[in-house]
């Protein structure tokens, strides 16, 4: 079973005021449309991926991920984050999607590899819940089918999936994968990916770019 990315995205000039403390204001933007390039070139290079979904009202997102071959999904009313999954969702379902996992624009050191691993052997009603490094946030989460749950991004989003999950009397699992564990909402996770990004050159190249490495 090959599954359909579907990531949600804010606009540019929205996203991230978190880090505005981390990093010059005119380098923001940049940084966050580097990230997200990263993110769609990994997952454009994971097997079990057959479909990608943007939904985004930032046209600057909409064209990245035009040129990486996604679809996108407009977001004109910037709605928030889970009504933009449960749009990209809903658009998974008219093409028939059997399998759905919801990634961020954000983490990009994900690894291909890594993204198979997380959906070989998904079976017909699964759920999956990958943590952020602090085990409270949600970074992705795979819905088989894709209306198995109702995602509940926010702080504590990883308990209520675990909750959804168990109501709905759906199999599920935590699953910790690394390269999808960092996240950037704070000045602190950017001090965390520009060690890692330091450490082990030629990882999410853009992103490295923008952050001056």
């Amino acid at each position: 079973m090959k599954a359909t990315a579907v990531l949600p995205v804010k606009r540019f000039d929205a996203a991230k005021r978190r880090l505005a403390a981390g990093i010059e204001e005119k380098r923001l933007a940049p940084l966050v449309a580097a990230m997200l390039t990263d993110v769609l070139e990994a997952i454009g290079g994971a097997r079990a991926i057959e479909r990608t979904i943007l939904v985004s009202g930032e046209p600057r997102a909409q064209t990245i991920a035009a040129e990486t071959g996604a679809e996108v999904v407009p977001d004109p009313a910037d709605e928030g984050h889970v009504q933009a999954a449960l749009a990209g969702i809903a658009r998974a379902e008219v093409e028939d999607a059997d399998c759905v996992v919801l990634l961020p624009g954000d983490c990009p050191l994900l690894d291909p590899r890594e993204l198979d691993r997380l959906l070989t052997g998904v079976p017909e009603r699964y759920v999956a819940i990958v943590p952020d490094r602090h085990g409270a946030g949600t970074n992705a989460l795979v819905l088989s089918p894709p209306g198995a749950i109702l995602p509940a991004f926010g702080e504590g989003s990883c308990a209520r999936h675990v909750a959804a999950a168990r109501e709905a009397g759906v199999p599920f699992a935590v699953e910790e994968l690394p390269s999808l564990a960092l996240d950037l909402d704070t000045p602190a996770d950017l001090i965390a990916l520009t060690r890692e990004l330091e450490r082990r050159p030629g990882r999410a190249q853009r992103s490295a770019k923008a952050l001056g490495i």
